[in-house]
């Protein structure tokens, strides 16, 4: 629009500047060029030619310039012409379009003539023609070509030529600028004659031909897909299926013709097609096909598809299926057996798994399972019978194996037999991770102890949300594997919990468990923050554990980010197993803000903003607080000074306890109370006369012998208990036993009962063992032979508190001055004397 508006100026400028004569408007000048169309990047030659009569030039020199669009171009005046032509040479033309312009130079440089050139390619010769028919009503023939890489930049015009053989009849077919496609009319070809095809391209700079396509339209023509009819097992043919056939209602005029088929099949369970179809060639609709070496008992799935001759095929008809003859099952089952029981227990609790293994064939659709305790498996044998893929049951301690078999309404397996690996406590399975791959298939890596010798390793794995047995898959690897890819319908962002089993020819290892995710994404909630407790300037968070079902992968950690208005965003990690988080060191006059971020593997979730301060301490709590600590410990210091002070006697009684001086002491002054602990008087009382210390009495049925006058002599045993009464003392009421807090002060020996009338024989006393001196000025040595004072007649004195030398004989002391210095045998004399 814009070259054109661009020559119409140039037009106007060259007439108004052009003579007028006779009424008649001349352009002042005119420009000749060799061509107006030009090869692009060829050289141009262009000539301007100025009238004697052109206003611009009467009266004055003539100087001559061009102008390609803005650009001015030199030029040369010709030779043997006047100062009125001009000629310029354009080395190489690169413009599709541009205005060549010869201007007369003046003040300002008149237009006196211009012309414009075009510039492009010739075409190419048309490619990849290709005709297809139409069978459908009407029946058409399309054609359709590519116009060539390469742009022309000029109108170019396409023609399809046709031409019949048999009828001797052509057509010219003549399209749009643009369009490379066109669809024959049926009056234009003859489905069963031959015909020749091509396409021509022109424009200004040339013309090109397509290569001829010589084709039967029919041999063209797209069929359809056609119908499956039926498809039914062969009689007495094990593996075969039987397919009928046609084609299309537009098509079904053919049905006497010969056809070339493909078939393709899939088993129900299948989600792939087989990669080589069936070819079928030369037949009829009419007749059926058999395909044959299929799997008995499994239904398939069939589709075909149908052309003529060389035609294009026709798209694949829908599926159709069909279920070959069953047959009794073959090959073997892989299983997988875990064992559990106490070792106290008569009988094991086992969980069997199976899957076909590569060789099995199920051969029906319809196939159940029978565990047993015999290889022939009969009614009294049997331990389980499902159709599913496990079997729970209970055998006793003793046995070795079982026998799997699968069964169908043709026959049964050969059975598989079954050892029983009890679990043993050896542990060979490290570091066991997951790597997901895709959607469909998990890499399960492992190590294993070098002194280990598994015979082979068992992988499991099982929904975590999902308890069913049924949904429990695995893989058996040798032992040399340490790795492996498990496949399956893994649900995204759902848990999986992955084993690794070693098995030993004597048992079943220990197994390693992680949980896995074939897609991780950030969890679904955050765990709501909770306040346990607030101490000085420390604080403690806690939160539940995430449910399993809403974690969309694993935990990796919780983040608490928490601040206050003025201070900066503090981050603390914590352990994803405690879920608690100390936060110290906070500002007890500010308000704080905290949330938590939970991190996977896929992502990161932010939990909402909790607000929480530490109460402070104000002036009369901290005052309230000082006062009471002094109190309570000046109380406490006052005590323990009380205490000191009033149980100093008796601390001292109960780790060195006090033997009271027997001149202080008054056997008639003896009562109930005086069995009970009572502390000594201070220096500057009155000695009161308490007793520490108290007589036993023990009975011998036979008088003593010389060798045993001397208890110490006659019992290796430890005396120190001889003080512990046996028969009361006399002198106290209700006196029943010792006092444990007291010190033997001596022990009295009888011959006959303590109750009996007084004996004429003599008393024994046997001193106390106690460590403690008798008396403060008591010597620590062993003391000196005291006599008997109740015994008269002794030729010699009898040593019981001390060693005797016979060669020494000692004269007693005055008896008055003896009991005086032993109070308590002196009531015993009393005693003695009253009851004569």
């Amino acid at each position: 629009m814009i070259s054109a508006w661009v020559s119409v100026i140039v037009m106007l400028v060259a007439f108004v500047n052009g003579a007028r004569n006779e009424d008649v408007m001349q352009p002042c000048a005119k420009v000749q060029t060799s061509s107006s169309v030009v090869p692009l990047g060829s050289p141009v030659t262009a000539t301007c030619v100025i009238r004697d009569s052109c206003p611009l030039v009467i009266g004055q020199a003539v100087q001559i310039e061009w102008r390609l669009g803005n650009r001015f171009l030199p030029s040369s005046p010709v030779a043997n012409e006047s100062a009125t032509v001009s000629e310029v040479v354009i080395p190489s033309f690169n413009h599709t379009r541009a205005f060549l312009t010869c201007c007369v130079q003046a003040s300002p440089a008149q237009v006196a003539a211009g012309v414009e050139i075009r510039a492009g390619y010739p075409p190419e010769a048309p490619q990849n023609l290709s005709c297809q028919t139409n069978l459908t009503t009407p029946n058409t023939l399309t054609c359709s070509w590519d116009p060539g890489q390469q742009e022309t930049h000029l109108l170019t015009k396409y023609t399809l030529h046709t031409q019949i053989w048999d009828a001797n009849e052509s057509h010219a077919y003549e399209l749009q600028p643009g369009v490379h496609r066109y669809t024959i009319p049926r009056s234009g070809f003859v489905l069963f004659s031959e015909m020749e095809i091509y396409v021509k391209a022109a424009n200004e700079l040339g013309e090109a031909t397509s290569v001829p396509l010589i084709l039967e339209p029919v041999s063209a023509a797209k069929f359809d897909p056609p119908t499956i009819l039926k498809v039914q097992a062969v009689p007495k043919k094990y593996g075969c299926l039987k397919l009928s056939w046609g084609l299309s209602q537009h098509q079904a005029w053919m049905h006497s013709f010969q056809l070339n088929l493909e078939v393709r099949l899939k088993t129900v369970d299948s989600s792939q097609w087989t990669e080589q179809v069936i070819p079928v060639s030369n037949i009829r609709p009419t007749r059926p096909v058999d395909q044959c070496r299929l799997l008995h008992g499994t239904q398939y799935l069939t589709q075909i598809r149908v052309r003529y001759q060389q035609s294009p095929w026709s798209e694949w008809s829908s599926s159709q299926s069909g279920l070959t003859l069953e047959s009794a099952p073959t090959g073997r089952l892989d299983w997988w057996m875990k064992v559990s029981g106490e070792h106290m227990h008569k009988q094991l609790n086992i969980d069997l798994f199976w899957k076909p293994s590569k060789q099995f064939r199920a051969n029906s659709q319809n196939v159940s399972y029978i565990v047993s305790v015999q290889k022939l498996p009969g009614e009294t044998g049997k331990v389980c019978t499902t159709m599913g893929n496990y079997c729970t049951f209970q055998l006793p301690r003793r046995a070795k194996k079982v026998y799997l078999s699968a069964v169908n309404a043709a026959g049964k397996s050969t059975p598989t037999e079954v050892r029983i690996f009890l679990p043993t406590a050896r542990t060979v399975i490290s570091d066991v991770s997951v790597i997901p791959r895709d959607d469909r298939s998990l890499l399960v890596q492992w190590r294993s102890l070098v002194s280990s010798s598994p015979t082979d390793y068992v992988v499991e794995w099982r929904p975590l949300l999902n308890t069913d047995l049924s949904l429990t898959q695995f893989e058996i690897t040798n032992r040399n594997q340490t790795s492996l890819v498990i496949t399956g319908s893994f649900e995204p962002y759902k848990p999986y919990g992955i084993s690794v089993y070693p098995r030993f020819k004597d048992g079943i290892g220990l197994p390693q468990t992680v949980n896995a995710y074939s897609r991780q994404k950030a969890p679904s909630v955050v765990p709501k923050i909770q306040i346990k407790k607030t101490w000085q300037s420390h604080i403690e968070l806690t939160w539940d554990e995430i449910p399993l079902d809403q974690r969309n992968g694993i935990i990796q950690s919780y983040k608490v980010f928490y601040w206050n208005e003025k201070g900066p965003i503090n981050v603390v990690n914590a352990d994803p197993e405690e879920r608690r988080v100390v936060l110290k060191d906070l500002n007890t006059v500010s308000v704080y803000k905290a949330f938590m971020m939970v991190n996977t593997f896929g992502g990161s979730l932010n939990g909402s903003t909790i607000h929480f301060d530490i109460e402070p301490l104000d002036g009369v709590s901290v005052v309230m607080i000082v006062t009471a600590s002094g109190v309570g410990l000046s109380v406490l210091i006052i005590f323990i000074v009380m205490t000191c002070l009033s149980n100093q006697r008796r601390l001292k009684g109960r780790f060195w306890p006090v033997v009271p001086d027997p001149a202080n002491s008054s056997i008639k002054r003896w009562t109930s109370e005086s069995t009970q602990d009572t502390y000594l008087a201070s220096d500057s009382e009155e000695p009161n006369p308490i007793y520490l210390s108290h007589l036993s009495f023990l009975d011998l049925p036979v008088k003593l012998s010389k060798e045993d006058n001397d208890p110490w002599l006659s019992s290796a045993e430890d005396t120190s208990d001889l003080g512990e009464s046996i028969c009361g003392s006399p002198f106290i009421p209700g006196y029943s036993g010792s006092n444990s807090d007291s010190v033997p002060y001596a022990t009295v020996i009888f011959s006959g009962p303590c109750n009996s009338p007084t004996a004429k024989a003599s008393h024994v006393y046997l001193r106390s063992e106690s460590t403690q001196p008798l008396l403060e000025t008591e010597e620590s040595f062993t003391p000196k032979c005291y006599q008997n004072m109740a015994t008269s007649g002794m030729q010699k004195e009898q040593c019981f508190f001390g060693p005797c030398h016979d060669s020494v004989t000692e004269e007693g002391p005055d008896p008055e001055v003896l009991w005086n210095d032993f109070p308590f045998l002196r009531a015993l004399a009393m005693n003695d004397s009253e009851k004569d």
